[in-house]
């Protein structure tokens, strides 16, 4: 089975395309992925043999609630919506590659394993996805002079030959993209919606032509905005890269302090944060928790120190505690009621420990359980749940 065969059906099995091309079926997710993924490694086949079936066969074995073998079939029936979906992609000069790809990113691999997304979608150099990197993010609330700081570490970055990995929203993360691109170094956009807009934006062009500029998402590269993803990219930004720096974050508040405090918790990466004076701010609060202070001046940075491994920091098997499982939940369920298998995709805890500790937090009072259907959140709310994706 050659490769493109496997491609093919990973995207079929894990991709959405459009409404109408997914056939009232969903996608599997993340996670569904992974212990389909995991099985079939074990039982030494391959994506690309359920393309020639039988399914109903070939799974008889695999027993699991949600991936079933009619689920698998009518996702592998998508045949005619992928072949539309890539011709356009491919117009727009987007790529596909998978976790089985040799050049696909091994720290993101590495630390997420099974939560790592099946597909990656991107335009640009991807090699730069593999490179020496730093990742900088921050709140959009940011000051003139946390900007001005942005703008100045990508361009430090850059003179190191170290690329800047961001999520590519107004801010800090353009600020600090842009500085290193302006002094001819490298970024890296991981974005969590309308990658193919992007692709075509005029202020982008130029520089993924170049080869010094990739953007990527996990997501339908015409997907809209979506609150869930935008969660869930912060960790992939952290995962791609060699350590991490918040210009700026508002304690306990946004994606920036909810990413921050993920990769705390999930001992990824090094975590950096700019003293910016604030002792009541959440960057103090992220020292607290465990972040590094950096210098207030940027021309101050040791590069080769901001970058170094530290094996104290080096994730865990199972570094994913109850108060840590609750900071998470106050994060994603503040406003909207998410159902268990949202709170699955976006918390990298085993299906068991999230229904016990889900339990636990509803006896304590720390969380409010919905019915019909079953949803939890972390505070009253008048919004209505939103969907994890939306698609064009």
């Amino acid at each position: 089975m050659n490769s493109s065969n496997e491609t093919e059906a990973v995207l079929l099995m894990t991709a959405w395309f459009s409404r109408g091309g997914n056939r009232g079926v969903r996608p599997l997710t993340v996670a569904e992925w992974g212990r389909f993924a995991r099985w079939l490694k074990s039982k030494n086949l391959t994506p690309g043999c359920l393309i020639k079936g039988p399914v109903g066969e070939l799974m008889r074995e695999f027993d699991d609630r949600s991936v079933t073998a009619k689920r698998v079939e009518s996702l592998l029936a998508r045949g005619a919506a992928l072949a539309l979906s890539l011709e356009k992609w491919e117009r727009a000069g987007i790529w596909v590659m998978t976790r089985s790809d040799p050049d696909y990113p091994s720290r993101l691999k590495g630390r997420l394993k099974q939560n790592s997304p099946a597909t990656l979608f991107g335009c640009g150099d991807r090699s730069l996805l593999s490179g020496r990197s730093l990742a900088v993010v921050g709140s959009r609330k940011v000051d003139a002079e946390g900007l001005a700081y942005s703008a100045l570490l990508g361009y430090a970055a850059a003179r190191e030959d170290c690329s800047v990995v961001s999520g590519g929203a107004v801010g800090v993360d353009e600020a600090a993209m842009f500085g290193s691109l302006l002094e001819g170094g490298k970024a890296v956009g991981v974005l969590a919606d309308n990658l193919m807009g992007a692709c075509l934006k005029e202020k982008y062009r130029s520089h993924i032509m170049d080869g010094r500029l990739a953007l990527v998402s996990p997501y339908n590269p015409e997907a809209g905005f979506n609150a869930g993803n935008a969660m869930r990219r912060n960790r992939y930004i952290y995962c791609m890269s060699d350590a991490a720096f918040v210009v700026h974050s508002v304690k306990g508040k946004g994606g920036t302090w909810g990413g921050a405090v993920e990769n705390l918790n999930g001992r990824w990466v090094k975590l950096w944060v700019r003293e910016d004076g604030d002792q009541s701010g959440g960057n103090a609060a992220l020292e607290e928790r465990g972040a590094l202070r950096a210098p207030r001046l940027v021309s101050e940075l040791d590069f080769a120190g901001l970058l170094a491994r530290d094996e104290t920091r080096e994730p865990e098997t199972d570094s994913y505690s109850y108060e840590t499982f609750l900071d998470a939940v106050r994060e994603f369920c503040g406003e909207v009621a998410r159902r268990p298998a949202e709170l699955g995709e976006l918390i990298p805890v085993s299906r068991s420990r999230l229904n016990s500790w889900l339990r636990q937090a509803v006896s304590e009072n720390k969380l409010e359980k919905l019915s019909k259907p079953a949803r939890y959140r972390s505070s009253i709310s008048t919004q209505s749940e939103l969907p994890l994706i939306q698609t064009t």
